[in-house]
């Protein structure tokens, strides 16, 4: 990705900074922190058939001024563009999403996420893993527990590349498999390509919304809406109508639903309900 921001104070200003901090672990532990609080994960578009740009400024379109989400592409691209504005050492890896499966299954490569060199430390930064997305820069540190704001993270060693695992109700689950080989902007594309049109793609047909906060997650899968709390039980909430998954998805993840001639029906689809009449 060779394109820069146009410009990086409203990015900021989304992010609560008044002007550009420096490229410290501190600082992105702060951004890393209020990005995935700032900017949820959704899947409206691939629910409407649309297509889903890299380019940097439909990017900048869609999350900066539009309010609205997006997918590991589109979160982790914009975010690595700022960080390289920031001065930060950053690129792009990408993995195969095993959570919920076994760790040596052959998912097709189309997670992105982000590597840092930060005084010769490497760290994997990630904004855009849905409802286990990680709140903190983890080092690149084979089988140490990391702490983040949210749940424990740990790297492990998988052949020449990585495994990322989550500690969840006291076990330890893998989330995805990476390495560190160098990628392209046509290797995003094309990851792109089959996440939003392939048949076969666990997002074309969800609608899939996530966000944290302080102590929280928000998941949205379908018609059902749960809140995680650390260390409480969660609760969850079947949304029975339209109107109720399109407010929750304004109220709970401060998206500006778009104005769509077929999003009413599109939902009522995977949630089983007919839309309300005109």
């Amino acid at each position: 990705m060779t394109a820069s921001l146009k410009s990086i104070e409203p990015y900021l200003q989304r992010l609560g900074y008044e002007r550009a901090p420096p490229p410290t672990l501190d600082t992105l532990r702060a951004l890393q922190l209020r990005h995935t609080t700032a900017f949820p994960f959704e899947t409206l578009a691939m629910l409407l058939r649309e297509p889903v740009r890299l380019d940097l400024p439909s990017l900048e379109r869609k999350l900066l001024h539009e309010s609205r989400g997006g997918y590991c592409y589109e979160l982790n691209l914009l975010f690595l563009a700022l960080l390289r504005r920031l001065g930060f050492d950053a690129r792009g890896v990408t993995g195969r999403v095993v959570m919920g499966g076994p760790v040596d299954a052959q998912t097709a490569r189309t997670h992105l996420a982000i590597l840092i060199t930060l005084d010769d430390v490497r760290w994997l930064v990630d904004v855009g893993f849905g409802g286990m997305v990680p709140t903190a820069p983890l080092r690149l540190e084979a089988g140490v527990e990391q702490s983040t704001p949210h749940e424990p993270y740990r790297l492990d060693r998988r052949g020449e590349g990585w495994v990322l695992l989550a500690r969840v109700a006291d076990e330890w689950r893998a989330m995805y498999v990476f390495d560190l080989q160098r990628q392209s902007p046509i290797d995003y594309e094309v990851g792109n390509w089959y996440v939003s049109t392939h048949p076969d793609s666990p997002f074309r047909d969800q609608l899939i919304a996530a966000r944290t906060g302080p102590g929280l997650r928000l998941t949205l899968n379908n018609e059902r809406f749960t809140e995680h709390r650390i260390g409480q039980p969660s609760r969850r909430h079947m949304l029975e109508s339209v109107e109720a998954v399109v407010g929750v998805l304004e109220r709970q993840f401060g998206i500006r639903v778009p104005a769509h001639p077929q999003l009413h029906a599109a939902i009522a689809r995977q949630i089983g309900r007919e839309p309300a009449a005109a």
